[in-house]
């Protein structure tokens, strides 16, 4: 299962890293491949993580969450 977090604030490859590295740290979190030009995350999930979950990580690391799809 996927989901693509729509991310703001990311301006450099140390903020993509910096989104990837708290989201890996989620339990049941795959994978992640993070790219700032198109505002994205996609997490790829072992199992069903809340998006609640996933957007408070994301703004614990400092950006701003505009929303969350499954794929």
């Amino acid at each position: 299962m996927k989901k693509v977090i729509n991310i703001e604030g990311m301006v450099c490859n140390n903020c993509e890293k910096h989104v990837k590295n708290a989201l890996m740290d989620v339990s049941g979190v795959l994978d992640v491949d993070v790219d700032r030009t198109s505002k994205i995350a996609e997490v790829t999930l072992a199992v069903e993580v809340s998006d609640e979950i996933l957007k408070s990580t994301v703004e614990e690391a400092g950006y701003e969450v505009n929303g969350i799809q499954r794929l």
